[in-house]
């Protein structure tokens, strides 16, 4: 797979952050907590460079709950404090808002003593597209401040949102690098649902997702399209074709189980795909961590 998407207004977006930064206390970067590498900008930490900083592992709900942990340990010891998030719930908010206010404790004692009160802390968040950044300034704000939408790249324009008394927010849009490091991060952004679907084959994303979890969450793939383990064990082995087409079949016989038929009973793949890829994006195969720390 070959993607290289850079929209032009994500190269304007860049410059801007540059130039707000030199007005910025404290920048958190949101990450998708199944995937937390895949979803890091790599233009953010040498952009954010001698900033106050804070990683959310958003989607929390949808990742595991012992590699949660593990990340947050990951970062703590490059000298980050890492917060799980779910911003549909507000899990993490609370913890959030203290935590930005804690950073800033020192400084905000400074100032006082300078005579500048009632200065407020100035927060940037910064994330790709479609991590959730909008839904969860929403549940910060308590308000829809922000436009919350299900593609990626929805928000466009920069605003200040008041937080509270002490905090005041800069929203940015989401940034995007323009060329992907390698496969694996492009699969583990299409499979997550940030890279925009009209660019991508869907039955080869769920191709390759299909073969992700055969691999590493069969458990969880069987139990939730009610496969028999012993009959998929049975068509990983089979040694007369190509590894690919014993892939294939099981996205098939899920396809089958799912009611996927066409006339001459064929199975649609491209519908049993977009199954697939939702329920994936959407938690109902289970709380899953792509990239285990």
């Amino acid at each position: 797979m070959n993607i290289n998407w850079y929209p032009g207004h994500m190269a304007k977006t860049k410059k801007q952050i540059i130039e707000d930064l030199k007005i910025i206390d404290v920048v958190i970067e949101l990450l998708d907590a199944r995937i937390p590498i895949s979803s890091q900008n790599p233009n953010i930490a040498e952009i954010t460079k001698g900033k106050k900083k804070i990683i959310i592992l958003n989607k929390c709900d949808l990742a595991d709950d012992k590699e949660n942990q593990r990340w947050i340990e990951y970062f703590k010891k490059k000298g980050i404090i890492a917060i799980p998030t779910d911003a549909n719930s507000g899990k993490g908010i609370n913890q959030l808002i203290k935590t930005i206010e804690e950073l800033m404790e020192e400084e905000q004692k400074k100032q006082s003593e300078k005579g500048r009160i009632g200065r407020k802390i100035r927060v940037m968040i910064l994330g790709i597209p479609n991590v959730g950044k909008s839904s969860l300034i929403n549940r910060i704000a308590k308000k829809s401040s922000a436009g919350v939408g299900n593609k990626p790249g929805v928000t466009k324009q920069k605003q200040w949102i008041r937080i509270n008394e002490k905090i005041e927010l800069l929203d940015t849009p989401g940034v995007l690098w323009p060329k992907f490091e390698s496969q694996e991060v492009a699969l583990n952004l299409a499979f997550t649902g940030t890279i925009k679907e009209e660019i991508l084959d869907k039955i080869e994303i769920a191709y390759n997702l299909i073969k992700y979890l055969v691999e590493n969450e069969r458990e969880k793939l069987c139990k939730r399209y009610k496969l028999d383990s012993k009959s998929v064990n049975e068509i990983l082995n089979r040694k007369d074709r190509p590894e690919n087409e014993n892939i294939y079949e099981i996205m098939l016989e899920i396809g089958k189980k799912r009611g996927c038929i066409i006339s001459g009973g064929n199975i649609d793949d491209e519908k049993t795909a977009r199954i697939i890829l939702d329920e994936f994006k959407n938690g109902i195969l289970g709380k899953i961590t792509l990239e285990k720390c």
